[in-house]
């Protein structure tokens, strides 16, 4: 019996959560990646609230699944990030491999001055 791709990055993210767990002075930068657009937001595990949060269809970005579009939205979350006192992050790349969209993410965030 095979796997779908879903399920198989669901047991990776859990495989992750396990050692990841994001505070206020350390919050956890979740990303999430569709065909079509990317999202990446801040969370306080301890509190359960999202902090801040960026992605494509807030910043109105016609192609928004691309590397380019990836590495604006972690330069805009970096930014917000800044103005919320932010300076360092635990990065939760939640299943997904540490390639493409989700690495220039990642790239653009220390760009930004983010610290992971």
């Amino acid at each position: 019996m095979s796997t779908s791709n879903e399920t198989r990055r669901m047991r990776r993210k859990a495989g992750i959560r396990k050692k990841l767990f994001g505070s206020v002075g350390k919050p956890r930068l979740s990303v999430f990646r569709s065909s079509k657009h990317i999202y990446a937001q801040l969370i306080d595990d301890v509190n359960g609230t999202t902090l801040v949060a960026s992605n494509t269809l807030a910043l109105s970005i016609a192609q928004g699944g691309n590397i380019a579009a990836a590495t604006q939205v972690g330069a805009d979350l970096a930014q917000k990030a800044k103005a919320a006192g932010i300076t360092e992050v635990a990065f939760d790349r939640n299943g997904f491999k540490y390639h493409g969209r989700v690495e220039a993410l990642a790239n653009g965030a220390r760009e930004g001055g983010l610290k992971f």
